[in-house]
């Protein structure tokens, strides 16, 4: 009797680690490459900061030793934050993102976080359908923001 079922694709592990200064081209490839970059935020700049601030909270993941994915975690004693969750276009839609959302739960969880928030752009409905499968709801709020310094 034949088997039905279809066939599973085989998902190589990825590797989730803490990102390091040699990791920042292949990063910021990696941020333009999913459309994350804008003019207004340099991305070296953006890497810059948060390796002064909880650097062991940016992090990226690896398959056979490429760097396909990055997300960078962060907790200001009331809410969790993620920014630049990217996961590398041939990767996509093989459990990769969750695991690395899962990371960052974890992680905010073992500090006492309540609440991760993040921000969507409201015309990327592919992330924001990828959000509302692990449980991400809109919240009731509007995001404000006042640029303090232009990024160079």
């Amino acid at each position: 009797m034949s088997d039905l079922r279809t066939p599973t694709r085989e998902v190589p592990n990825m590797q989730i680690r803490t990102f390091k200064q040699s990791d920042t081209e292949d990063v910021v490839k990696l941020w333009t490459t999913c459309g994350l970059t804008r003019p207004w935020n340099n991305p070296y700049l953006d890497i810059q900061r948060k390796l002064e601030v909880d650097p062991q909270w940016f992090v990226v993941g690896e398959v056979d030793g490429k760097t396909m994915a990055s997300a960078m975690f962060g907790y200001e004693g009331h809410r969790g934050w993620v920014n630049y969750l990217a996961v590398s276009p041939e990767y996509q839609r093989r459990g990769y993102a969750k695991q690395l959302m899962q990371y960052g739960e974890n992680l905010l969880l073992a500090v006492g976080c309540p609440k991760l928030n993040l921000q969507v752009r409201d015309t990327n409905t592919e992330a924001l359908g990828f959000y509302a499968a692990l449980g991400y709801k809109i919240d009731a709020a509007v995001s404000l923001g006042k640029r303090l310094i232009a990024d160079e």
